[in-house]
């Protein structure tokens, strides 16, 4: 009877796989359908299709003024600039769409980045303006006489709606051209090869007898949508990536402002250089002005739900038939801190540690250490793990010789309990007279491993917002070390090994207890299933490395008090 109910929860247990396998393949299969649809249309949409918003500006605009805003969405549409075209620009990092009508950059794919690892087609997309996402990258010069004013934006004309970075080539410069009343605006957008990072520069050419004037601003546009980066790559237990607006300061180097902040209240402030970005998992834009000017900073909430975060400058003036130039850097692409840490100050404090970043950073650096010797990420892990774990040697014996010694003593104090069960108070005082005779400490075995803590979720931080394990392969199914295991087999590897660790540590005295303990791999499984890989393979590996240690401390142990048994 028992072999049959048995043989009927394996089966069970066999279907209920394959039919979370298969669901999972399934989903997978409609995201990524879903994806390369979505991009295709982003990227080939007219730029006609787009519902560009209008900037709005006071008349006169004063030396540092606010962020432009975004008027109603029942604000009239100027024929001027009813029909507009989407620049396409593509070099070896990005694809970019910018719209003529005020040169925005409405679109930004990363080719180097796929969207889906089995889908080589379709890069991530990080930047775009559709039905799925509302994200965008808006500058221009705000001026009574334009290009950009309270009635519309810049209806710039381009010389080619196609541009492609030759091979053999290292820059391509994609100009953007408004002409009006004596006045020749050129936006300029320069963009390198191998580099996220793209020059955007106003070359204002005044040939009229009156001095032009007008504030450059900088801002990215994004709706509060969830964050495409983390839809496969299983984070739990309440810890993810954040999402949301950042900026710096004198005073904060790194200040991150949500959009839950950006809705409740107005930040303001007015600087020198720094910058403004939009955070998310792996990926991040950010506009970047020039480091020896002086700058407004602030975010808006739109009634459309949008969050805005940006700059202004001071104005730009020039003189009668002269020229004048206006320069700002717009970053689209992965949270590399090393190039970031490059473009501004504080920007690659854009990868988010959090409050014990003074110790991830030393194992992201171990981390980067052991890849360049191994050359897999997934080994790299393991390394790390095992240094970890030869770092707190000596505290883990301490805590598993006084795990091993309450095993050891466990039958004295089933004794004692039975023995004092209507008298707990005595129980109590036996109870800690047999530890002071037998020289065990009952918190020996916690302490150790609160004091280890810091460093695990430290490393667990690094290895969630690090851009290098995207994609990155380990051995056989392992493909992507940042999304979940697709046959489950790390978390299932680590439920066995906490199940045996389990067994190694002395059963918790209320019998309560010991049934929810018993229950804790099972549980502590079915959460990993969505976790990262890289993160169970962190958690498999220190399990297996704390049962050998542990195994073999209380063997010793157990054979000396056998011994000791044997003399007496």
């Amino acid at each position: 009877m028992d072999l049959q109910r048995y043989l009927l929860i394996g089966a069970i247990a066999l279907l209920s796989f394959m039919l979370l396998t298969e669901w999972v393949q399934f989903q997978d299969q409609h995201k990524d359908s879903a994806t390369a649809s979505r991009y295709q249309t982003q990227r080939d949409r007219p730029a006609d299709a787009e519902a560009m918003p209008n900037v709005e500006i006071p008349p006169a605009a004063p030396a540092n003024e606010d962020l432009p805003t975004l008027p109603a969405a029942e604000a009239p549409r100027p024929e001027a600039v009813a029909v507009q075209r989407l620049v396409k620009v593509t070099t070896d990092t990005l694809e970019i769409g910018i719209d003529t009508r005020g040169g925005d950059v409405v679109f930004a794919a990363l080719p180097q980045h796929l969207a889906k690892l089995n889908n080589s087609d379709v890069p991530f997309v990080l930047l775009e303006n559709g039905d799925a996402r509302t994200y965008i990258a808006q500058s221009g010069l705000l001026g009574e006489r334009g290009p950009d004013t309270k009635q519309q934006r810049a209806a710039y004309t381009s010389a080619k709606s196609d541009y492609r970075l030759a091979d053999g080539t290292d820059q391509l410069q994609v100009d953007l051209l408004f002409e009006q009343d004596g006045l020749r605006i050129t936006k300029r957008f320069e963009f390198t090869r191998g580099d996220y990072l793209i020059n955007v520069r106003y070359i204002v050419e005044n040939t009229s007898d009156e001095p032009y004037a007008a504030t450059p601003f900088a801002q990215l546009n994004r709706d509060s949508s969830k964050d495409p980066g983390v839809q496969s790559s299983g984070m739990g237990m309440g810890m993810s990536s954040y999402l949301g607006a950042a900026t710096t300061s004198a005073d904060k180097p790194f200040q991150k402002i949500s959009f839950s902040d950006i809705a409740e209240k107005k930040y303001q402030k007015t600087q020198q250089g720094g910058w403004v970005a939009m955070l998310q998992h792996y990926f991040l834009s950010a506009w970047i002005p020039a480091p020896d000017a002086e700058y407004n900073y602030r975010t808006a909430h739109m009634r459309d739900g949008t969050n805005i975060i940006g700059f202004t400058a001071g104005r730009l003036v020039v003189a009668p038939k002269s020229q004048g130039e206006f320069a700002v850097k717009l970053y689209v692409g992965p949270k590399d801190q090393e190039r970031l840490e490059q473009i501004s100050p504080g920007l690659e404090l854009s990868v988010d540690y959090g409050f014990l970043w003074w110790i991830a950073q030393p194992l992201f650096a171990l981390l980067t250490w052991f890849h360049g010797v191994v050359g897999n990420w997934g080994w790299a892990i393991v390394l790390v793990t095992l240094m970890v774990k030869l770092l707190f040697f000596q505290l883990n014996a301490t805590a598993y010789k006084s795990m091993a010694n309450m095993r050891r003593v466990q039958p004295k104090l089933m004794e004692m309990r039975e023995r004092y069960a209507d008298d707990k108070q005595k129980q109590s005082q036996e109870m800690m007279n047999l530890y002071k005779k037998e020289k065990i400490n009952p918190l020996g075995g916690c302490l150790p491993i609160l004091v280890q803590m810091p460093v695990f979720i430290a490393l667990y931080w690094v290895l969630l917002e690090s851009i290098e394990l995207r994609h990155a392969p380990w051995i056989l199914w392992i493909r992507d070390l940042s999304s979940m295991d697709p046959y489950f087999i790390l978390p299932l590897l680590m439920g066995a090994s906490m199940f045996i660790q389990q067994k190694l540590n002395p059963p918790p005295p209320d019998p309560m207890q010991a049934k929810i303990m018993q229950w804790l791999p099972v549980i502590f499984t079915f959460f990993f299933l969505w976790f990262p890989a890289g993160l169970v393979l962190y958690w498999v590996v220190n399990n297996i490395l704390s049962i050998a240690q542990q195994y073999i401390i209380t063997r010793r142990i157990e054979g000396a008090a056998a011994k000791a048994a044997t003399k007496a």
